[in-house]
């Protein structure tokens, strides 16, 4: 699927591992802020029953609040919650055989910090790749360090757009929409927060 980019939407929200207190409350007042184009549903502890209980909750915030949503790792959940799309891992189910389970709906993969990576997904016409850790995270073990080298190497061979992730705040976040960034995925910023609540936390992404 060919993504519209709007320079005004430019955050790919996830989930926390962990669906807090209020969670449903936070994520429609987020919403309504108009800066998020996706929202991905990563839950690492909790059973298919619960995610399908918890995805068809969000499933009706993002269809209200025109916000896309996407599963991670899990193309037959995102069949079974008609969800709008899957991101993929390198270590995940292959493109092609996502493509023909899910047809026309939305794919992206990660690529890490590699051009090779990113080459090959651009051939199997990924809808996005997103690279990363660009910057340390409290969400994931950093395994991968990606530089805004890439993204230029990257920007120079596709349109495909490209999503940023790792460790993405306000003191950062510029740096990579200057550097051909079409969407910054945040997390941990959002929703582990001892500052701010999350719509005061996603306030400060001016």
């Amino acid at each position: 699927m060919n993504l519209k980019i709007n320079k005004k939407k430019f955050i790919y929200l996830i989930s926390p591992n962990k669906v807090p207190k209020n969670f449903y409350k936070n994520l429609k007042l987020i919403f309504k802020t108009g800066k998020v184009s996706f929202f991905q549903l990563r839950l690492k502890y909790y059973s298919l029953k619960q995610k399908i209980i918890i995805g068809k909750k969000i499933r009706k915030i993002c269809l209200k609040s025109k916000v896309k949503f996407i599963i991670n790792d899990d193309p037959m959940l995102t069949l079974k919650l008609n969800a709008d799309g899957c991101h993929i891992g390198q270590k995940d189910m292959n493109i092609r055989k996502a493509k023909k389970l899910l047809g026309k709906k939305i794919i992206g993969v990660t690529c890490h910090n590699s051009i090779n990576l990113a080459k090959k997904a651009i051939k199997a016409k990924a809808s996005y790749i997103a690279f990363g850790a660009f910057y340390p995270s409290s969400t994931k073990k950093t395994r991968y360090v990606a530089s805004k080298k890439v993204l230029d190497k990257v920007r120079k061979l596709t349109k495909t757009p490209i999503v940023a992730i790792g460790g993405i705040n306000p003191n950062n976040y510029k740096k990579l929409l200057l550097n051909k960034a079409n969407f910054l995925a945040i997390s941990g910023y959002i929703w582990k927060n001892k500052n701010y609540k999350p719509l005061q936390a996603i306030e400060r992404l001016k």
